[in-house]
């Protein structure tokens, strides 16, 4: 699990560089910035989509996922965690970060989501648990500490609690990278990569780029889903 760990330190040092440093930047770049990251989050989910061999399986396991996710209420139970860990800094700290409830979560769910989802969070960690090589989880980690000195600067404090639910997903799948190489085949990968691009778009559409809400956390459940309906595709022949 040393990429994992090494994942998540990149977040910490990322956030709180942000927050010691990032109010020396002006707020008018501040804001480009992260309108920037949206505008490259939001193609490299379309490029992420288009690795799919059958979009149609992926659209069914989307609705499927995001109705189990809608039905899970899973958007409201994050926002909760987010709102304790918030409770937790107002009460535990001297310090005005955990004031704003709501940007908090926001930078909560938005990094959590941003961090975790993508084929580098599974394969890195599926190599890291198999072979101790954890390259592509140490690349990742460069690229979130970067995005977390941006995140951290306009969001706050919150961006740090996202090493939580990153450790806990990708800890297990390194703990549980064995089964998951022999399960997880070309297809299924590729299907929930473009699962996974469809929901970095809508974080960049909901979050970086503020044009709409949209509930991204109910489409969790689609990242599994899908992977099952491509795994029932290649053994039946449908």
């Amino acid at each position: 699990m040393i990429g994992t760990i090494i994942n998540v330190a990149g977040i910490l040092v990322g956030t709180f560089f942000g927050l010691f440093f990032g109010k020396r930047i002006n707020e008018q770049i501040r804001n480009t910035i992260i309108s920037g990251i949206g505008i490259f989050t939001l193609f490299l989910g379309l490029s992420m989509f288009l690795k799919s061999e059958d979009s149609v399986v992926c659209l069914i396991g989307l609705v499927i996922g995001t109705i189990i996710g809608e039905l899970t209420n899973i958007e409201r139970g994050l926002e909760n965690l987010g709102g304790w860990f918030q409770s937790f800094v107002d009460k535990n700290t001297r310090s005005d970060y955990g004031k704003d409830r709501q940007k908090f979560i926001q930078a909560f769910l938005t990094a959590t989501m941003l961090f975790a989802i993508g084929p580098v969070s599974i394969l890195g960690s599926i190599q890291d648990g198999l072979t101790g090589d954890y390259q592509l989880l140490l690349i990742k980690s460069i690229l979130d500490g970067v995005t977390s000195i941006v995140f951290a600067t306009t969001m706050g404090i919150g961006v740090a609690f996202s090493i939580i639910p990153i450790f806990i997903y990708q800890g297990t799948i390194t703990l549980l990278a064995e089964q998951a190489q022999s399960i997880m085949n070309d297809s299924m990968i590729a299907g929930m990569t473009a699962v996974g691009g469809v929901m970095l778009g809508a974080i960049a559409i909901s979050s970086l780029l503020n044009i709409k809400k949209i509930r991204v956390s109910s489409m969790i459940p689609a990242l599994f889903i899908t992977p099952f309906l491509f795994w029932i595709t290649t053994h039946f022949n449908f």
